[in-house]
């Protein structure tokens, strides 16, 4: 240690550690007074230069290991100082001496008072007024402030420690804080050689020497290695106090509790002062400090001033009049001038009310209920900049080394950054969030006007406060490139408007445009400008408008403008940046390729309806017999066009075919396959072949339109194998096929995978038919069974398609309970039961196509048929002319009677000549004169071109000529050959015969 710090050292000794006095019946021996003295002269000097203490420490634990003669050797400065530090104790005793003179002495028992006991101390020993030194402070030498204030300070953490050396060499006083370094409690310490005590038995010698030239006047410091003694139990704790001083508890247990709790090795740090007794003689004081104490001491202090001058933190030590003691440089950097500027400042002082009294109010809360406050958020400005600042400050009470609070330890981070980058991902999560939510919401409908409406559902108020879309008005009506698409002309209509801000109307352009309005935007204003380019435009804001910030976004799919987007933000919120300009555009985009996604859907739509409904019977068909009405319901906008169809076939005889079929798919495909089978149907049944023969023949057919090569390569490899049919290919389609004869009212019924056909007859229940389903047309494999059936005259017969009675939130048995429940009156005009049909199950309705097919029975009147069996003979040519004469005539169609004897006789000679059996002829009327000729022969007639020089092979050419239809269709038991002929008054002319057998040569 060197001079500088022996001469600090002195200084450490605190009043509370002066020994206790020896004392005897004359009073205090000479030696308890001289150590007195210059004890309070070091405590004086001590408070009189407290600035001193780090660098008085530094040096302490600075010092080395020198003992003995290489302590000697302390350089001249060191010897001056030292010198000094005698002088100065020299110059107190007098003034002591001098003060002492007037009466008693100054540790002498006052009037009245007890003499403490040996080894205690007085609390105002050498603190009589009488005793204050011209240098020692008021508050120091006044009993009151030393009674009421608890130690904290520098000696605390120090734990200074002193003994006294009588003229003898040996302890005279002991002081508490000896036995707690020492371990050696007073009554062992008082008059024990203090060198046969802590030096080592090899170093004595060299310490009896030391000790010879200390009490010959010389001081000397050093280091002196010592085995410290565990304390006995009954010395683990000490009272201190004396009867004048309570002290503080927490004071008095620290004072004695002892430092060691059994034997170990320290070292001591002894600066021994010089002292004469009253008689003269040579004595000592002994001022001791445990080396570890300091080493640990210059370690916390080094860890402080690193906080100090080293954090990147700002830190303040505030006091606890919440002023600011101490602050850091990183702390006066950010708010200006030095870290002493700073000194007595306030929270006021650096931040704006109300946040300073906020931040005042919690500083107090930490300092009276020791809570600490970690990452608290402060806001507020520093000098030279208007950004807005963020601080993450922790707060946490200080004390002294009693434990007494003596402030608060701020230690603030900027965090501006931080939060900046935070909102930013923040930003980021939301606008994650919103593309999700978008790609979840928008697109899950075929509807421009409703894929509109799902991307303002989505921006509005999650990214903007107000929004439209505008699309081409063109695009909208199909057009693929309406004119001024590429300048940004072009008409547009507004489809959807959102707004999340009351009283702030949207106007998107120089006037307010409402939904479904048309309108333009001007050639030079920003709108149209992104229309043009493709690119997003920053629309400013009209004057006195609540807006504040709008994006004008074209809407571009697949290289196309398909319409614009704005998005709007009022006065309030955040202007959008280049993030949002972005996520706008993302929005945009991802909405424009629905929205054209939906266009082009409802371009197919239609087309694929207008094919439809082009391949549809149009009107109510008209049939012998019936009293048809239908209906067909497409789907809604959200589905596509399905394959549902009916058909009413005219058959020979006043027949009729009944069609109903659906294929099964939706789209484009679905309706070519439709039209495909609807004309095989209708193909099929002008073979006259049976129903079950129809439906083998569509089987077939639908095979075919499945599989590469058509129905002829699929007809062939169904002939070698079965084929493993791909349901993506091959087209599925149910159907039922009946065939109607209004003269006897039967109806032949087959079916192919179809729901089953319901009839009604006056005056009973709705009831479905059983007719035995087959499987779906395409399936192959499977013949298909017939029903005949009689339908009593004024029944209704329906045929439908599982639209009608099918969707998903309804069963088929439900729906087919409560169509059958519809049909209660058949009387009812049938255009009326199918819209009070079609109304009852609505709610089953909307998803698939719906058809539905509803046939009257009004068989022939008996005198509409005229029917008669010739015998197979020659006669029987003329019989039959004279038959048909008088029928015709009966029905007054004298005009038809030459024309149908002709070809009634032709008919008859050709049963004659070529068939079988008896022969049998029918006339009937309806809205034509059919001609029917049966016979048991199997062999159907062929129409040929006679040659000039044949003499036959011209009557069936004149049956063509003559008639407006004929043809022949095999019967269970033979063949009929037949024509027709119109009535009288009709669209269709007759033929005059005698022009058709000149045309025949």
């Amino acid at each position: 240690m060197t001079g500088a710090g022996r001469g600090e050292l002195e200084g450490t000794v605190r009043v509370s550690e002066i020994p206790a006095r020896a004392t005897g019946p004359e009073g205090p021996s000479d030696g308890a007074r001289a150590w007195a003295r210059a004890a309070a002269g070091a405590s004086r000097r001590a408070f009189a230069a407290p600035a001193e203490d780090a660098r008085t420490t530094r040096e302490a634990t600075s010092a080395h290991r020198d003992t003995g003669d290489a302590r000697d050797a302390r350089s001249g400065q060191e010897a001056r100082r030292g010198h000094e530090a005698r002088a100065a104790h020299e110059e107190h005793d007098a003034r002591e001496a001098r003060a002492d003179r007037p009466g008693r002495a100054a540790d002498a028992p006052r009037p009245g008072e007890a003499e403490a006991p040996r080894g205690e101390r007085r609390a105002d020993a050498s603190l009589a007024p009488q005793d204050r030194g011209p240098l020692a402070p008021a508050a120091l030498t006044d009993p009151g402030h030393w009674q009421s204030n608890p130690p904290g300070s520098l000696y605390d953490y120090i734990k200074v420690a002193s003994f006294s050396v009588g003229p003898d060499g040996l302890v005279e006083q002991w002081s508490l804080r000896a036995e707690q370094i020492f371990g050696i409690p007073a009554e062992r310490a008082i008059g024990m050689d203090p060198i046969e005590a802590f030096v080592d038995p090899d170093l004595r010698e060299r310490g009896r020497r030391k000790m010879a030239e200390i009490l010959d006047g010389r001081e000397w410091t050093g280091l002196i290695p010592f085995r410290a003694k565990s304390p006995q139990p009954s010395q683990r704790l000490r009272k201190t106090t004396s009867a004048g001083n309570a002290g503080d508890a927490g004071d008095t247990a620290r004072a004695g509790r002892p430092e060691h709790t059994e034997d170990s090795d320290g070292l001591a740090e002894v600066y021994v002062m010089p002292t004469t007794t009253e008689d003269g003689r040579r004595a000592a004081v002994c001022i001791v400090v445990d080396v570890h104490t300091l080493r640990s001491i210059e370690t916390d202090l080094a860890a402080s001033q690193s906080i100090f001058g080293q954090s990147p933190f700002g830190f303040l030590l505030i006091d606890s009049d919440l002023r600011v003691r101490r602050a850091n440089k990183r702390f006066s950097s950010t708010f200006g001038g030095t870290p002493e500027d700073h000194r007595g400042r306030t929270v006021h002082d650096y931040l704006l009310s109300p946040e300073a009294d906020r931040v005042r109010a919690t500083l107090r809360r930490v300092l009276e209920t020791g809570e600490s406050i970690t990452d608290m958020h402060i806001t507020g400005f520093v000098p030279g900049s208007d950004q807005r600042k963020h601080w993450s400050v922790n707060l946490y009470r200080v004390h002294s080394g009693s434990g007494r609070p003596i402030g608060v330890a701020w230690l603030a981070i900027d965090i501006t950054a931080r939060r900046a980058a935070a909102r930013e991902a923040a930003a980021a999560r939301r606008n994650l969030a919103l593309l999700n939510e978008a790609g979840a919401r928008i697109g899950n409908s075929l509807d421009l006007e409703t894929t509109a409406r799902e991307l303002l559902d989505v921006v509005v108020p999650g990214f903007c406060d107000l929004a439209v879309v505008d699309l081409y008005q063109g695009l909208l009506a199909g057009d693929e490139t309406p004119p001024g698409l590429a300048d940004g002309s072009a008409e547009l209509r507004r489809v959807a408007s959102a707004s999340a801000v009351t009283g702030a109307p949207f106007t998107g352009g120089p006037a307010p445009v409402a939904v479904g309005g048309v309108h333009h935007y001007p050639f030079n204003s920003p709108c149209a400008d992104a229309l043009r380019t493709g690119r997003p435009k920053s629309v400013a804001p009209e004057e006195g408008s609540p807006i504040q910030s709008t994006l004008a976004v074209p809407m571009v799919a697949h290289d196309t403008v398909v319409g614009l987007a704005q998005f709007s933000r009022t006065k309030g919120s955040e202007p959008f940046g280049e993030r949002d300009r972005a996520l706008a555009v993302e929005l945009a985009a991802r909405a424009a390729v629905c929205i054209d996604n939906a266009r082009l859907y409802r371009r197919e739509h239609e087309r694929a309806l207008i094919l439809q409904r082009s391949l549809l019977p149009p009107g109510d068909p008209e049939a012998s017999g019936l009293d048809i009405a239908c209906r067909y319901l497409p789907g809604n906008a959200a589905t596509e066009v399905g394959g549902d169809w009916f058909d009413v076939i005219e058959l020979p005889g006043h027949r009729t075919a009944l069609v109903v079929g659906d294929v099964m798919g939706r789209g484009l495909r679905a309706a070519v396959a439709m039209g495909e089978l609807r004309t095989a149907v209708r193909t099929l049944a002008q073979l006259d072949i049976e129903p079950a023969e129809v439906l083998s023949q569509l089987d077939e057919i639908a095979r075919g339109l499945g599989a590469p090569g058509g129905v002829a390569q699929a007809t062939r490899t169904a002939a070698r194998k079965p084929r493993d049919a791909d349901l993506s290919e091959v087209y599925l389609a149910t159907c039922v096929y009946a065939v109607y004869d209004s003269v006897t009212r039967r109806c032949t019924f087959a079916n192919a995978g179809h729901l089953p056909p319901v009839l009604v007859e006056p005056g009973e229940s709705a009831l479905m038919l059983d007719v035995p389903p087959g499987m779906p047309l395409g399936v192959g494999g499977e013949p298909f069974e017939e029903v005949e059936v009689e339908l009593p005259e004024g029944s209704l017969l329906a045929l439908y398609t599982d639209g009608l009675v099918e969707s998903r939130h309804h069963p088929l048995d439900e729906g087919l309970q409560a169509f059958v429940g519809a049909l209660t009156d058949p009387s009812q005009p049938l255009e009326d039961v199918c819209d009070h049909v079609l109304s009852t199950l609505d709610t089953h309705h909307g998803e698939d196509d719906i058809a539905l097919l509803m046939a009257r029975v009004q068989g022939l009147p008996a005198d509409s048929v005229g029917d008669w069996t010739l015998p197979r003979e020659p006669r029987s040519v003329g019989r039959a002319r004279e038959y048909a004469r008088a029928q015709l005539l009966s029905w007054d169609l004298e005009p038809l009677v030459d024309t149908a004897e002709l070809l009634v006789s032709e008919l008859v000679t050709n049963a004659l000549r070529y068939g079988e059996g008896e022969i049998r002829l029918r006339l009937l009327l309806d809205r034509t004169m059919v001609c029917e000729v049966w016979d048991a022969g199997l062999v159907q007639p062929r129409r040929r071109r006679a040659r000039d020089t044949d003499e036959g092979g011209r009557g069936l050419q004149l049956v063509g000529l003559l008639s407006t239809a004929w043809g022949s269709r095999r019967t269970p038991r033979g063949k009929t050959v037949w024509f027709e002929l119109p009535l009288p008054g009709g669209d269709t002319a007759l033929t005059d015969p005698a022009e058709a057998l000149l045309s025949l040569f």
